[in-house]
């Protein structure tokens, strides 16, 4: 196996075997290389479904061999770091790959150990995470045996991928809950690190209105440090005052919560609160894989590590043969499956005109989607830009949940997920 080549590729998932796809189609003599350690590719938008009980996790995950482009060569490697002065990539076997141009996509890393105790109590003890692909069918086993009590959901501070999935599945849940009677006996909380339940007014305002009616409550920056599984707790980090969340949580039970007030003059203001809870979905923070962290492609003011790019033209700001896109990006957009839908051909274009030796033209404009089912049988498909404007398709109001749009997320966009995105031809 030759340790050169053209283009090489860093990651197998929807980005990196997209763009190889519409690549080849574009010029099909091209010598490309995609380095990824994984024997598995997933679909990972149907793990919502899965975990509301709708979808089947064996139809989530085909052999990584089976979707790799014809005419590249697969190389079954993890990257230990990049050496881009030297055009050199190093993988953790010591193995050396050298190329004329890079695509890095090797999508986004999971930090389960940064909320202490999570990775150890997830798929058991009632906790679970649709970010795990063992654990999704859990979510399903809990949401159905509930019969009421505290249900915690989770979102943390970070930018995460598919940054609706944390509460896609508490809309859900809370559906299944009214429809089998024991909504009334059930306490539903979300803790989450950002400031609101969406970012495009016209989007929240549809979910605020499933969160009343859900009877939900909301902790809003609000960051989760701690779950303890077997006590059936979970701690939050929150600026909110003392007063503040007592009121937040003023129809639940007061023996299922307590705060700790910050004393310490010396620590930023902040409180911890401690909530009991009988059904527990988290999401763990999330960053850029640590061998981008470590290397010279990072955005050195990004403490999460992301890729530094261009965000209209998915190009390194200081490496000019190489190019990122997905998840791994510093790009201010949202971390989707329809964002590297929009930024692969922008990829691909912009690649081959600095191939021959021309300015970049293909532009990003921040264009991601999230569809969010607020019911069984409804979803909002949200489509919004980097100034956070909705970019609707459809000639009708997407802030609506309409049954159209269910099947889209459910049958259609699988479909189209294997047989064309990953071929370059959607």
């Amino acid at each position: 196996m030759s340790n050169h080549y053209q283009i090489l590729i860093i990651g197998g998932g929807n980005a990196g075997i997209s763009v190889a796809s519409q690549l080849l189609h574009k010029r099909s003599n091209l010598n490309i290389g995609i380095v990824d350690p994984s024997d598995k590719h997933y679909y990972q938008p149907a793990w919502t479904l899965v975990g509301a009980g709708i979808f089947d996790i064996k139809k989530t995950v085909r052999n990584e061999k089976e979707v790799i482009p014809k005419n590249t060569t697969w190389i079954k490697e993890a990257v230990a770091t990049f050496h881009p002065t030297g055009n050199k990539v190093i993988c953790n076997s010591g193995k050396e790959i050298t190329y004329e141009y890079l695509i890095v996509c090797p999508g986004i890393q999971l930090d389960w150990n940064k909320i202490k105790g999570l990775k150890e109590t997830l798929g058991k003890n009632n906790v679970s995470s649709n970010y795990d692909f063992n654990s999704a069918p859990y979510t399903w086993e809990m949401i159905k045996n509930f019969k009421g009590g505290m249900a915690v959901f989770t979102n943390p501070s970070t930018p995460i991928k598919c940054g609706g999935a944390p509460h896609k599945i508490m809309y859900l849940a809370v559906d299944y809950w009214r429809k089998k009677g024991v909504l009334e006996q059930c306490d539903v909380h979300y803790v989450s690190g950002s400031n609101a339940i969406f970012g495009v007014p016209e989007y929240k305002a549809t979910l605020e209105k499933v969160i009343e009616k859900g009877n939900i409550k909301v902790h809003y920056n609000a960051n989760t440090v701690a779950i303890n599984g077997q006590n059936k707790t979970i701690e939050f980090e929150t600026t909110a005052t003392p007063s503040a969340i007592k009121e937040s949580l003023s129809k639940s039970n007061a023996a299922c919560y307590s705060i700790n007030e910050t004393t310490d003059a010396n620590v930023n203001k902040s409180n911890t609160v401690t909530l009991n809870f009988d059904l527990c979905h988290a999401v763990p923070p999330q960053s850029a894989p640590d061998f981008i962290k470590n290397s010279p492609l990072r955005d050195a003011t990004n403490p999460l590590g992301y890729v530094e790019i261009d965000k209209n033209t998915m190009q390194h700001i200081r490496f000019s043969n190489v190019f990122a896109l997905g998840d791994c990006t510093n790009a201010p957009c949202s971390k989707t499956g329809a964002a590297i839908r929009k930024q692969a051909p922008v990829v691909v274009t912009n690649l081959l005109e600095v191939m021959d030796k021309k300015i970049p033209t293909a532009y990003y404009d921040g264009y991601s989607a999230c569809p969010i089912p607020t019911q069984y049988g409804k979803l909002m498909l949200a489509e919004f830009d980097y100034t956070n404007k909705p970019q609707m398709t459809f000639p009708f109001d997407q802030a609506k949940p309409r049954w159209t749009m269910w099947i889209l997320k459910t049958k259609i966009l699988p479909w189209l997920y294997w047989n064309k995105i990953l071929k370059g031809t959607a």
